[in-house]
């Protein structure tokens, strides 16, 4: 695995770098009062889809972060597909957010935190495209706090 270095600062792994940035994405949702949940879209080492929740402001379920981003990355690359692509998001994409990126052929999911109640993992696992590959559970303790807190806070505990 490659590592980055940016001056002084420790060196750390691309995914963690890329996670790091979904969640500014994802703290970004929580300012405006929607799910905690950031992604970017990284091809040859460069973010071109950035997305965060929107559903509440556009009073859109599918709004999700994930398909934000997916979008602005295919707009930035000026086709359809997202192959050599990898989808960087805080929390384990749901099923559509997961068929989404099968369409978008993408090489790579890497997600933070599992989602155990609707998570694609839990439901169907044959519902991204059989040669993405997927890894789980980076930053994952902070990805999930962030969501926690989120609705802690809303039910008022």
């Amino acid at each position: 695995m490659r590592y980055i270095s940016f001056g002084d600062e420790p060196t750390i792994s691309p995914d963690d770098f890329f996670m790091n940035e979904a969640l500014k994405e994802a703290k970004e949702a929580l300012a405006e009062d929607e799910i905690p949940i950031g992604a970017v879209v990284v091809w040859n080492g460069r973010i071109i889809g950035r997305g965060h929740n929107l559903t509440e402001r556009l009073n859109d379920v599918s709004a999700h972060a994930e398909m934000q981003a997916l979008t602005a990355a295919a707009n930035s690359m000026g086709g359809k597909y997202l192959r050599d692509c990898t989808l960087y998001v805080t929390m384990e994409p749901c099923v559509m957010c997961a068929g989404a990126c099968y369409w978008f052929q993408l090489s790579r999911i890497v997600f933070g935190a599992y989602d155990v109640k609707l998570g694609f993992g839990r439901l169907n696992q044959k519902v991204t495209h059989p040669k993405t590959i997927i890894t789980g559970g980076i930053r994952e303790n902070e990805c999930a706090e962030l969501v926690k807190d989120f609705f802690r806070t809303k039910r008022g505990k």
